[in-house]
């Protein structure tokens, strides 16, 4: 009994081949650094660090905050306090999706530098502070996110306000605000809107 190939069946087995692996070329060419960002900050997958400088107090923090896909408590203290409302020295627990939302975006704007937080966790009294202040045309809401400790405002040397802008709005994970006069965009983890 002969096992022949004839030349037909052949050339289909080596077109397939041929195309399966362009396929699989091409695909590894175009993927999105946002897809490779969020495969990169997937749980488990490596430990999530984060930097960032406070522009009001000086304070500088580097830490993992995750490791194995574990948040780690003493870092996420460690980021409450640095996050606090630093004009009533007072601490909300920060939502951990900010903390992942910050690093996929370093992922995404290929940069380690760190963050410079101009404003984290907002008490009421401080909120209501900085409405009387400057009016609600200043973009501080009654009932703003910084309040639950879901949003940020920041800015990242080396990285222009417009890339910062679209690279947070690419990733659909919250609330972006643009505010180029203040010189900072606020990124949070509330429904997905831009202003």
């Amino acid at each position: 009994m002969s096992h022949r190939v004839d030349s037909n069946s052949r050339n289909v087995l080596n077109r397939r081949s041929f195309l399966g692996l362009g396929a699989a070329a091409t695909a590894g060419v175009l993927v999105p650094g946002r897809a490779q960002a969020a495969v990169a900050a997937a749980p488990g997958r490596r430990d999530r660090s984060l930097s960032f400088f406070h522009t009001h107090t000086g304070e500088r923090l580097k830490l993992a905050y995750c490791c194995d896909g574990e948040y780690q408590p003493e870092a996420l203290a460690q980021l409450n306090h640095l996050l606090r409302d630093f004009r009533v020295n007072e601490e909300k627990p920060i939502d951990p999706q900010l903390f992942d939302l910050l690093h996929e975006l370093g992922g995404t704007l290929e940069t380690d530098q760190p963050y410079h937080i101009i404003s984290g966790y907002r008490s009421p009294q401080t909120n209501s502070m900085l409405r009387e202040r400057g009016g609600s045309h200043t973009g501080v809401a009654s009932q703003s996110l910084h309040m639950a400790g879901k949003a940020i405002d920041i800015r990242l040397p080396g990285v222009t306000l417009d890339q910062l802008r679209s690279a947070a709005a690419s990733l659909k994970r919250g609330g972006v605000g643009f505010y180029p006069s203040s010189n900072f965009v606020h990124v949070d983890t509330g429904r997905v809107r831009y202003w």
